[in-house]
């Protein structure tokens, strides 16, 4: 499957559609996440140790820029005011944030669309002893009725699948007036996008045989296809179905760090603090990560 010619591109056809969503299952499927990309987790896999291993490389990741108070990602999301709501997630991953969600939801449904990661959030539930529905379910298709939810939650996700505006469409559907979406996509920015893409281009010589920055920068990124979109992007994009409360940038210490993966570079992301990595990737928009928080 080519990969996206433009960092926004959506499908030009219903056949090019599903020839991206197969590519976006099987990538997945065979890269489920996780977090072994450079590390192999050693506990068996789908045991209690298993998860506990996961959730210690994502969330010591994840606190480089969500600055949390007591539950991760308490920061973008209002835990206590989910009690009265019905939840859903989507894209589940291994259920490292359904886990969370869960215990504070008044009911929580997770969606994603491979096997590995119904199997792999629903025996995670079951471990931890928690009631929660997994289902699997391509979101640009949602089998849930009008207006079902209260809030729902998607980190890293939407951007991978082959239609990003039809999933839009969906959470508006499903969504009750008033409710609320946390949604994470990537960043198109001056730093982690144009600076840090065009050094890793030119120095892989990715830049010179795809005569493409946005080519060069999706053979470096994880899925079978990644959007990358600017601010004004992603407001353009959900401007008829959603009103923008807030937007975040945000993304971990590698996003500052223009030196190739090893020892070397983990050496120095050690030596950077939260606070400093949190004011370049936040208060000067060089993160990789967009946030916003879309109200129905």
């Amino acid at each position: 499957m080519d990969k996206l010619e433009k960092p926004t591109n959506l499908p030009q056809s219903q056949l090019q559609a599903e020839e991206w969503q197969k590519a976006n299952y099987s990538w997945w499927q065979n890269n489920p996440m996780r977090y072994d990309w450079k590390e192999k987790v050693s506990p068996k896999e789908f045991t209690k140790e298993f998860y506990l291993e996961i959730d210690k490389r994502f969330f010591l990741n994840a606190r480089e820029y969500s600055n949390w108070k007591k539950i991760p990602f308490d920061n973008f999301i209002d835990f206590e005011s989910l009690r009265e709501k019905d939840v859903l997630e989507i894209g589940v991953g291994s259920g490292s944030h359904a886990q969370f969600l869960v215990k504070y939801s008044k009911s929580f449904i997770g969606i994603d669309i491979t096997d590995y990661a119904v199997e792999s959030a629903r025996k995670r539930m079951e471990i931890f002893g928690l009631k929660a529905e997994i289902i699997k379910m391509d979101a640009e298709k949602m089998k849930f009725k009008d207006n079902s939810f209260d809030f729902i939650w998607s980190w890293g996700v939407i951007h991978h699948s082959a239609d990003t505006k039809q999933i839009l469409k969906e959470i508006q559907r499903v969504l009750r007036p008033g409710g609320e979406a946390v949604i994470m996509i990537y960043h198109r920015g001056w730093w982690n996008y144009y600076i840090i893409g065009a050094l890793r281009g030119i120095i892989s010589g990715d830049l010179i045989r795809t005569k493409s920055l946005h080519k060069s920068i999706q053979l470096h990124t994880d899925g079978a296809i990644a959007r990358y979109y600017s601010v004004s992007d992603w407001k353009l994009l959900v401007k008829n179905l959603f009103r923008i409360d807030e937007i975040w940038i945000c993304g971990p210490k590698s996003d500052i760090i223009p030196l190739p993966g090893g020892l070397i570079k983990k050496a120095v992301i050690r030596c950077v603090p939260n606070f400093l990595s949190r004011f370049l990737t936040s208060g000067l928009k060089m993160g990789s990560f967009l946030v916003s928080k879309l109200k129905k």
